[in-house]
């Protein structure tokens, strides 16, 4: 017999960051697996859109502005998603936006943004959200990383600090919710073709790549999909209860090389 119920056959699931990225593939992946899924993002209207496009296809879903930099907005975000969807059973914290530059010449406020929303933005979703989830002896939160935590990637700004700190919270989250039944994941990408970043200078881009080749951080051109990332959320909140996924790392295939 089983140590363990069986997860609920209705797990519905925030998301943010849902309007573009990651954040989007995963919201499209988890409903098409039947999840309700609640998608917050600031730019609310595109989460409109992509919602009104999963109720298209039978889904179910939510959508509202969401800014995790603000408590005021993930509580009401949260009580809206809850009053339509049900007790939130998965959180996957995706939010988060990149500036780049070396850390001695970045401005200390663009930094600190940084920091705020992809750290403390975690901390402040999952302590509105979490406490439930110990309540009802189930949950899982997915929290993206980076393997910038791995291997840090030069003239990455406050990024490098921000997913080091991260995955170092889901790790003491591991701990601290031991024998609660709610499981703490990070799925952590390789470089990733999304919209992160791509309103950088030529300025900013240039020296940043050199850097990276310099250092071995950059072996292949090629990109993951956001689509290969919500695939590894969603192993993890999928799997059966009794096993815990904590940490997928995703990295790009290289070409194929040709045959002589």
């Amino acid at each position: 017999m089983s140590r363990f119920d069986p997860h609920p056959s209705r797990r519905p699931a925030l998301i943010s960051g849902a309007s573009s990225g990651i954040g989007a593939a995963t919201a499209r992946e988890l409903a098409r697996l039947g999840h309700p899924v609640a998608l917050g993002a600031r730019r609310a209207e595109v989460c409109e859109e992509l919602a009104a496009e999963i109720r298209d296809a039978r889904g179910e879903a939510f959508a509202g502005r969401l800014d995790v930099t603000d408590p005021a907005s993930i509580d009401a975000f949260v009580t809206a998603a809850e009053e339509a969807l049900g007790p939130l059973e998965i959180i996957v914290s995706g939010a988060g936006d990149l500036r780049v530059g070396l850390i001695h010449e970045m401005d200390p406020e663009v930094f600190t943004a940084q920091i705020d929303v992809h750290l403390n933005g975690a901390q402040r979703l999952v302590s509105r959200t979490v406490p439930g989830m110990v309540e009802r002896r189930r949950g899982d939160v997915v929290v993206i990383g980076s393997d910038v935590v791995r291997a840090p990637r030069p003239r990455s700004g406050a990024y490098v600090a921000a997913k080091s700190g991260l995955e170092a919270l889901a790790e003491q989250m591991r701990m601290e919710l031991e024998g609660t039944g709610v499981r703490v994941s990070v799925v952590r990408p390789g470089q990733t073709q999304t919209g992160m970043g791509t309103d950088m200078s030529a300025e900013d881009v240039g020296p940043l790549l050199e850097d990276w080749a310099r250092w071995g951080l950059a072996r292949h051109p090629n990109f993951l999909q956001a689509q290969d990332l919500a695939a590894a959320v969603a192993t993890c909140v999928t799997s059966r209860r009794g096993a815990h996924v904590t940490l997928i790392e995703v990295q790009p295939e290289a070409p194929v090389a040709r045959a002589d």
